[in-house]
């Protein structure tokens, strides 16, 4: 009786794990993508991408609040982005543009 319902419990933690690692693994692959969000995704590495991942919240309310909303760790995903990018597109796109990119990934 107690098995079941822990094997159901442990299925249930770890769902959104596996999600998330689904979703991490196929970000870059999906159809019809912007290309700031190809260049945004293509020369990182993973310390870097802990920076901008990091700013996937404020990514959302800046984009939902139409820009009016800017929360410090997309900034500073932003102005990594911006700075270590050697696609030309990604430094010249728009904040919108980039915010979009962030929560495609």
């Amino acid at each position: 009786m107690l098995r079941p319902i822990l094997t159901c419990a442990l299925f249930i933690l770890a769902a959104p794990a596996l999600a998330s690692s689904f979703a991490g693994t196929t970000a870059g692959s999906a159809a019809g993508g912007s290309s700031a969000s190809t260049g945004a995704t293509s020369g990182s590495t993973s310390g870097n991408d802990k920076v901008v991942l990091q700013a996937r919240e404020d990514a959302a309310g800046f984009v939902a609040s139409e820009g009016r909303i800017r929360g410090a760790h997309l900034e500073a995903a932003l102005r990594h982005l911006r700075e270590n990018s050697a696609d030309a597109s990604v430094r010249e796109a728009s904040d919108m543009a980039l915010a979009k990119a962030i929560l495609a990934l």
